[in-house]
């Protein structure tokens, strides 16, 4: 599972497919989810770092 950053929250995907203007977002279904533009998107995580004790990601 992945979390997309934005300036305005955070969207939990299962998987996702860059293009030439940003990331769309799908979940497990495969149905589609959002369109995150790259100017909007603060960062792309896998969801197994926040289950990591690690400040620096945090």
């Amino acid at each position: 599972m992945f979390r997309a950053i934005l300036p305005e929250g955070q969207i939990l995907c299962d998987r996702y497919e860059n293009t030439d203007e940003g990331l769309e977002l799908y979940n497990a279904d495969d149905e589609f989810i959002a369109f995150v533009p790259y100017n909007n998107l603060h960062a792309l995580l896998n969801e197994d770092v926040y289950a990591a004790d690690e400040r620096s990601i945090m």
